[in-house]
């Protein structure tokens, strides 16, 4: 190989063209670093974006309990839960549902069935147990609730 004196670098003959291993190991250093930088950024903006959804799929569930409630004239039962939205509970006239698209429609964006509570003071609520999936937590792993408490 003969050395170019202007720039320093290697010319390579007999069609040698590619990248050395230092090339790559250098490109691969900096995707690397991007990667690292930009990780802790997108997944936090995961974790928001997901509360954000949950929150509206817990309001348009509460909308379909009432929309349950106009029909039937009362709040599903605690033994009934939300598949009362889905299917007519026994016993109940008036019922003239489906209130929710699917089942898929009563899972949280985290997979995990939403929760019905009866309640006595708002007469019911739909609860996501959030990102950790436990009751409790804090930031994007707190538990969320429709209608909000008074």
């Amino acid at each position: 190989m003969r050395r170019n004196h202007r720039s320093g670098l290697e010319r390579r003959t007999g069609g040698q063209d590619g990248y050395t291993l230092t090339e790559m190991l250098v490109v691969i250093a900096i995707i690397g670093l991007i990667a690292a930088v930009l990780t802790p950024s997108l997944i936090g903006q995961l974790g928001r974006a997901r509360v954000k959804s949950a929150n509206l799929q817990l309001e348009t569930l509460s909308s379909a309990v009432e929309m349950f409630r106009a029909d039937v004239g009362r709040y599903p039962t605690q033994a009934e839960g939300l598949k009362a939205l889905l299917t007519e509970p026994a016993d109940v006239e008036g019922w003239s549902g489906p209130y929710a698209k699917n089942a898929k429609a009563l899972n949280d964006p985290w997979g995990e069935p939403v929760r019905y509570e009866a309640d006595p003071e708002t007469q019911y609520r739909v609860v996501s147990l959030g990102g950790d999936r436990k009751p409790g937590g804090n930031g994007t792993k707190r538990d969320l609730r429709a209608p909000e408490a008074p």
